[in-house]
């Protein structure tokens, strides 16, 4: 008798994605009885982040046996997350005055009410990359604080030697189980998959979509064209092929798009760069946290268009040397906002700022922002992958046999 074929993880996450949507339409009732399910697993996605990213970069640290390297890592990848989103911005401001989505509608900010959320001073958020107290950072997950510490650690186990062999064997054997928990835990995915998206479609229904229609296409077509020009383009420059990237990174797109969490999806990210993409984990372990922390094209996109969505709505133009500043904003805000909560909304609260547009019509867009934000992070994560690759074979013993 022949053996059944097992279904493959991405296509039972995607019956779930299918499943969720036809039941936050037809029986929008039976979602507080489903939210639980969704609930649980982003907290279980979470939970392997701190002891993942901890313990794998401090094994891809002391496994490069040479600070020089990791120094030329750290470079090369940070020029691509710089450069992606960079282009990422123009290509969100290119489409956004092709298309216009926000002209002839006529907003008003009547009765809105808007709390400026505080902008971070970029010499504070260099300062608090630091941490005085390790515990209190993997207490409270602050990546950047986490993946400092991390780095320090391995480079210290390198120059400490043979005595430092048994630290590293017990962060070898935490990141291999680490690995099997994120497993265990994706197993779980169909089910939270099926709950968050049922849960997000009863919450904004259909009829939210309407009014900003335009917008929401916008977003999403600069996003499908920043994946299929920039990433392919990344992808053959490291000479393979889009489509096996593509296929490679699915599980971990579809993961991002629904948990809307570039943190929550890191261990899938990991996990399949390894096993698909073939990627060192001495590389990846150092470009993903990092990328999962700073890279976020997506955000730019969503920066460019709706700067200009609201210009458009409020009748303001904008001429090209204003435009050309809201890319620089943009990516530099992208690097300085990193680690702060709600991110994504103070990026775009300076680009507004500095384009002299009222801050509070972000609380205008805020009713299609979850719409908006599955695209923004499933980008995000997609990006740290592809520049991931590059990097990879620009080094020697990038890719694993």
């Amino acid at each position: 008798m022949t053996e059944r074929k097992k279904m493959s993880l991405l296509y039972k996450i995607s019956m779930g994605f299918v499943v969720g949507v036809v039941l936050g339409v037809a029986v929008p009732g039976v979602v507080p009885t489903l939210a639980p399910v969704g609930k649980i697993f982003i907290s279980l996605l979470k939970m392997l982040i701190v002891p993942l990213v901890f313990s794998s970069i401090v094994v891809g640290t002391s496994s490069l046996g040479d600070v020089k390297v990791l120094g030329r890592v750290g470079i090369k990848i940070m020029v691509l997350y710089l450069l992606t989103t960079a282009f990422a911005v123009t290509l969100g401001l290119f489409f956004g005055n092709v298309i216009q989505p926000g002209a002839g509608m006529e907003l008003s900010l009547t009765g809105v009410e808007f709390k400026m959320p505080e902008v971070p001073k970029m010499i504070n958020v260099l300062l608090d990359m630091f941490p005085t107290n390790i515990v209190e950072s993997l207490v409270k997950g602050n990546m950047l604080q986490i993946i400092v510490f991390a780095l320090f650690f391995g480079v210290a186990a390198v120059f400490a030697g043979a005595v430092a062999k048994p630290v590293i064997d017990v962060m070898n054997a935490t990141v291999e189980t680490m690995y099997k928990l994120t497993g265990i835990v994706m197993e779980c995915a169909p089910y939270g998959v099926a709950a968050l998206m049922a849960e997000t479609v009863a919450k904004y229904g259909v009829g939210v979509l309407g009014p900003f229609a335009k917008l929401i296409f916008v977003v999403y077509l600069a996003i499908v064209v920043h994946a299929l020009l920039v990433y392919s383009f990344i992808v053959r420059a490291a000479g393979k092929s889009p489509f096996w990237f593509f296929s490679g990174v699915k599980e971990a797109m579809l993961t991002a798009f629904v948990t809307r969490s570039s943190a929550a999806t890191l261990p899938v990210s990991m996990r399949v760069s390894e096993e698909n993409l073939k990627v060192n984990p001495h590389i990846l372990s150092f470009t993903l946290p990092l990328g999962a922390t700073v890279n976020m094209d997506g955000t730019a996109i969503y920066q460019g268009v709706c700067t200009l969505f609201v210009a458009q709505a409020f009748g303001v133009p904008l001429p090209l040397p204003v435009q050309l500043g809201i890319i620089l904003t943009a990516t530099l805000a992208s690097i300085g906002t990193a680690g702060v909560p709600g991110a994504g909304l103070i990026m775009l609260t300076l680009t507004l700022q500095y384009a002299g547009l009222p801050v509070e019509a972000i609380a205008l867009i805020a009713g299609i922002d979850a719409i908006l934000d599955m695209a923004r992070t499933c980008i995000n994560v997609t990006g740290d992958m592809a520049c991931t690759v590059l990097v990879a074979k620009t080094e020697k013993d990038g890719f694993l046999p």
